[in-house]
């Protein structure tokens, strides 16, 4: 048997890392964010001792999750302004609103964010939850805000009927969601068509 390449072992490590963040993105959801390095190496498959090495407190982990949602949203947002040219119609924010719910659907931890952003970060300490909003507000609501050319609060209504219904699947174990339905829902707090 011959030993691992550097690669080998950098590819091996991502990996787990990975695995750790999605872990604990699913243990938020059953807890609230009241987890331990166990539960998440339970949940991820590893021992107690790798997912220590990663990361030796639950802060950090979550500092993490966070970190990679946030990548991940502020991708898909700049990937669909840019499909769509800068323009912005309620026919192309229907189109974001569908491409963030299959998002949240098959990323734990995008839909965290947006979740978390719901309730102001409050499950984060104090210092974090103020990053946490900047970066939430700058790099994700005020770009949607101005994309779907609303100055009102019409947004946050849409973000909330999204995470909401989402939440189903994370909550109640619901296997899929009905995207075209939930995404009309939500552009009905945009135009507030009843």
């Amino acid at each position: 048997m011959c030993p691992r390449t550097k690669e080998q072992n950098e590819l091996i490590r991502i990996q787990r890392r990975e695995q750790i963040l999605d872990a604990a993105a699913h243990a938020y959801f059953r807890t609230g964010g009241s987890f331990d390095i166990r539960d998440i190496a339970r949940e991820a498959k590893l021992g107690y001792g790798t997912v220590y090495h990663y990361y030796p407190n639950r802060h950090l982990l979550i500092e993490d999750v966070l970190d990679s949602g946030f990548e991940r949203c502020e991708q898909a947002l700049a990937e669909w302004a840019h499909a769509n040219g800068g323009r912005s119609d309620d026919k192309q924010l229907l189109t974001y609103c569908k491409a963030l719910l299959r998002l949240w659907q098959s990323d734990a931890r995008a839909y965290l964010v947006y979740k978390m952003a719901a309730e102001h970060y409050a499950g984060l300490p104090e210092k974090d939850r103020h990053l946490a909003k900047r970066r939430f507000m700058e790099r994700l609501y005020v770009p949607l805000q101005s994309i779907a050319r609303r100055k009102d609060d019409s947004v946050e209504y849409m973000l909330v009927v999204l995470v909401g219904c989402s939440g189903l699947r994370y909550y109640t174990g619901a296997s899929g969601l009905d995207v075209d339905r939930i995404a009309q829902l939500a552009m009905q707090a945009i135009t507030k068509e009843s």
